[in-house]
């Protein structure tokens, strides 16, 4: 390649951003790919959205991938949105197809495919979800698309769960009985055990755990979370937040470019989360 290659720039949006893996996943696959592209940190306050997205058009900034509190915010800023970003109400990644500027959501995918691959038991059938906010909401429609259809729902906001419950006929329970509810799946998708002021925190005790189950964290920093910890203490298999997060990424990614991931960029993240 001659030094005269102009790069593409990507972005990631949020605020605060924190540490972000997305640089690191989607620049090492560029490079492995020797795509001249490098995918760099916007911290973005809300006020400032408008602005950036006449940036992106302005500087053809080529990509962006979205995280908290934006996802639902750049939705009115696109001029195409996918199914998957209607059905979520909210949109993760940013891409152009020709001059237009397009939002989709690849945590659905991200969210299901661990699923998948584990192929669990047929009488896995319920399912309790612990949070109602925007990840929930992924998760969601990615639980309905693999066919499951008793879902109960909670949030520590006890208004919360409501509009999500009517959207897409949910069971609903008070957050202090959450324990009652009979459950061989349950998915944390609140911030608590997240890297931080949470990280000692669980949404669910481990002497809840009953039989046998799947607990799925959408938590992925730390990798061991407390909630996963104690779910596999008490017989449970776990799925870690790491796996959607990869998911997505790789989602992502092939909207961008059409390739999967690097093999490699995959791996730096799995190392930066076991450091």
């Amino acid at each position: 390649m001659s030094q005269f290659t102009p790069y593409s720039i990507y972005g990631i949006i949020g605020y605060p951003l924190g540490h972000s893996m997305s640089p690191l996943i989607h620049t090492t696959s560029f490079q492995d790919y020797g795509i001249p592209a490098v995918l760099v940190a916007f911290p973005t306050p809300p006020e400032e959205i408008a602005t950036l997205f006449k940036s992106v058009r302005l500087l053809n900034i080529r990509g962006l991938c979205v995280t908290i509190p934006h996802k639902q915010t750049i939705i009115p800023y696109l001029d195409y949105v996918s199914d998957h970003v209607k059905k979520a109400g909210a949109a993760n990644l940013v891409y152009w197809d020709g001059d237009k500027l397009c939002g989709d959501n690849t945590d659905i995918i991200g969210f299901m495919e661990p699923l998948q691959q584990k192929k669990l038991p047929a009488d896995y059938r319920k399912v309790l979800l612990l949070g109602a906010g925007g990840a929930a909401r992924a998760a969601v429609v990615g639980l309905q698309h693999l066919g499951y259809t008793d879902i109960t729902v909670t949030d520590i906001v006890s208004d919360l769960p409501e509009a999500l419950a009517k959207e897409f006929n949910l069971n609903i329970v008070d957050w202090k009985d959450r324990s009652k509810v009979e459950a061989q799946i349950i998915i944390n998708s609140t911030p608590l055990g997240m890297k931080g002021k949470f990280e000692d925190q669980t949404a669910y005790e481990k002497a809840w755990f009953k039989g046998k189950g799947v607990a799925y964290d959408i938590v992925y920093t730390p990798y061991h979370t407390r909630f996963r910890q104690e779910a596999e203490q008490a017989g449970w298999e776990s799925i870690s937040g790491r796996d959607m997060f990869i998911g997505q990424a790789n989602a992502q990614f092939k909207i961008w470019t059409g390739k999967e991931l690097s093999n490699n960029a995959k791996q730096a993240v799995i190392d930066a989360l076991a450091g």
